[in-house]
C-alpha cells in the first residue's frame, strides 16, 4: 500500500472504525514501511454507497493491510471477510486486531495477492476491496484476474483505490462504474461486474 499522509481523527499508528459494532474503536497499525489504513472520510462515503449491500456480505479484502476496509464492513454487518495480505508482520496485526473485536466471520491468508487469485475460491464475493500499493499500477490487471478466475458473485461490487495521478484502471468487458471520486491524492471508485 502507498505511502499517504494519514487525515481524520485517527492518531498516527492507530486504526479508527468509523461505524457500525464498533463504532470508534481503536486499533494499532503494524510499522510496516508505506502501510495506510483508508482515511476515514473516504471509508465513511464508501460503506454510504454500500450501506444496503453490506448486511450479509461475503467481502475480498484482498492487498489487506490494516485492514481498514474488511473490519469496517464486518462492524456495519458483512457476513464474512477474507483478507489477503502478504506481510508478515501486518498480518500479525490484523490478527490481533480481530481477535481483541472478536470479529466473527473474519479469515486471514498471508499470501501474495495475485497467486493467491489463481487459487480456487467458493462461494463467490459479493463485494471485493482492492487497494494495492499505489506504485505497482495494477487494479486494471487485478480486476481483469477477479473476472476471469470466477471470484466474483454475478453483480458484485468492486471498491478500487488509486493515486489519482495515474490514469484510470481499465476495466473489463461488462464492468460498469457507478461511483468515482477524488480526496487528497486519492481517486476511489466503486464499479460493479454485471451479469454476462
Amino acid at each position: 500500500m502507498a505511502k499517504r499522509k494519514k487525515t481524520g481523527n485517527s492518531r498516527p499508528g492507530r486504526l479508527r472504525i468509523v461505524a457500525g459494532n464498533w463504532r470508534s474503536r481503536l486499533l494499532d497499525v503494524a510499522d510496516v514501511p508505506g502501510l495506510r489504513p483508508t482515511s476515514e472520510r473516504i471509508r465513511e462515503t464508501l460503506f454510504n454507497w454500500l450501506s444496503v449491500r453490506i448486511p450479509g456480505a461475503r467481502c475480498l479484502d484482498l492487498f489487506a493491510g490494516t485492514g481498514a476496509l474488511g473490519l469496517e464492513a464486518l462492524s456495519r454487518g458483512a457476513g464474512s471477510v477474507v483478507f489477503v495480505e502478504q506481510s508478515a508482520q501486518a498480518v500479525a496485526m490484523l490478527r490481533n486486531n480481530i481477535a481483541i473485536l472478536g470479529a466473527d466471520g473474519a479469515s486471514v491468508v498471508q499470501a501474495d495477492a495475485n497467486a493467491w487469485l489463481t487459487g480456487n475460491h467458493s462461494p463467490a464475493f459479493d463485494i471485493a476491496f482492492l487497494d494495492p500499493p499505489f506504485a505497482a499500477d495494477m487494479l486494471g490487471d487485478l480486476c481483469r484476474l477477479l473476472d476471469q478466475r470466477n471470484v466474483l458473485a454475478d453483480d458484485a461490487l468492486v471498491y478500487l483505490e488509486q493515486d489519482k495521478s495515474k490514469p484510470e484502471a481499465r476495466l473489463p468487458d461488462g464492468w460498469r462504474r457507478l461511483k468515482n471520486k477524488t480526496a487528497g491524492n486519492v481517486r476511489y471508485m466503486l464499479v460493479q461486474r454485471e451479469n454476462d
